[in-house]
């Protein structure tokens, strides 16, 4: 994609660094903002170009300086690496040095072989793309995006050393990885001299599979962090669907989360919660960001936004007062493990 006919650059915040904090990637020297921004909804051809540069731009402005990404986001494959490629070539690339840049190969993305899976050849050739479609020479970090039993590890973690060896990225990290399988993997890039940086898994109130598989202790034993997607179950932690479905909801329309999840379990727990955030002062989406930060081995929680407001509004989860071990007992009763979900 060709991004020498776009003109414009964007000054950014000069108080950027005052509103998210940072927090240390495991036993890495990287820190990264509490909020990670992801560009898996919402940022394909189906949306306009000039309300998702908005949000971005708005997110650096934040001091949100990590930008999460996939050969797989769209729609069509790779529109989302484009839509970003396009706003650092307009906008951000004077602040390519203060930016951190993820992408992820591994999940299909077409019907031939070499289009999906853990092998040398799939990531690398997707890797190149990437590098392509974002206009950059190198991404921070390059993530195997799901684990593929039918490839060897030795294989896929081999690729991962080899892109950071190359320069084409400087950190490594896995995607919905198994305790067992991230703590192999874990050792294997060790022993190439390139530690794995982060995992990505799937982590919120009503999804608490990392605690209960054992995932954050790995994280903490084996030394990297965790970078959290979903916090908000797909929008099942906001005060959405607490009495039906909007119209344009994604619950109406995404592939990800089906109406017939949302029953009178679902709104009886979602409510409890909301009545406890409210008393906080705080919105049901707030209380649940919160929720997942306040675990050391989380790194990050990835947060998307379909307008600045939204964006502005997850944010100020930042600005509230820690969670008492009593409001902790209180969620816990209510915030319970596959709530909504299909798991």
């Amino acid at each position: 994609m060709s991004h020498g006919a776009f003109e414009r650059t964007h000054a950014a915040a000069e108080d950027r660094y005052e509103h998210v904090p940072y927090r240390r990637a495991g036993r890495s020297g990287l820190d990264l903002p509490a909020f990670a921004f992801g560009l898996w909804q919402k940022f394909g051809t189906d949306h306009p170009y000039e309300t998702q540069r908005a949000i971005v731009l708005r997110a650096f402005d934040l001091g949100i300086t990590h930008f999460d990404n996939a050969d797989r986001y769209g729609p069509p494959h790779r529109a989302a690496q484009q839509v970003f490629g396009r706003i650092l070539a307009t906008d951000l690339a004077p602040y390519r040095d203060e930016l951190v840049l993820s992408t992820k190969a591994g999940n299909p993305i077409g019907p031939s072989p070499y289009l999906k899976g853990g092998s040398r050849k799939s990531l690398l050739n997707s890797l190149e793309h990437s590098l392509r479609d974002l206009g950059t020479d190198y991404v921070d970090v390059f993530y195997h995006h799901r684990p593929d039993p039918d490839t060897p590890l030795e294989e896929t973690t081999g690729a991962l050393a080899d892109a950071v060896r190359q320069g084409k990225a400087l950190y490594a990290g896995v995607s919905n990885y198994s305790p067992e399988q991230a703590h192999e993997a874990a050792g294997l890039l060790r022993a190439q001299g390139v530690p794995l940086l982060v995992h990505q898994p799937r982590y919120s109130l009503f999804d608490r599979g990392p605690e209960l598989n054992g995932l954050l202790d790995t994280a903490k034993a084996d030394g990297f962090g965790l970078v959290v997607y979903s916090p908000l179950a797909q929008g099942l932690l906001t005060d959405k669907y607490l009495q039906d479905i909007p119209a344009g909801a994604r619950a109406a329309n995404s592939a990800f989360l089906k109406p017939d999840v949302i029953d009178a379990t679902y709104r009886e727990r979602a409510a409890a919660l909301n009545g406890i955030a409210k008393e906080r002062g705080q919105s049901l989406a707030q209380l649940a960001l919160q929720w997942v930060l306040r675990r050391p081995e989380v790194t990050s929680a990835l947060i998307g936004a379909s307008s600045v407001w939204q964006l502005d509004h997850n944010v100020r989860a930042l600005d509230f007062p820690p969670l008492t071990d009593e409001e902790l007992e209180r969620i816990d009763e209510h915030g319970v493990h596959g709530t909504g979900l299909r798991l």
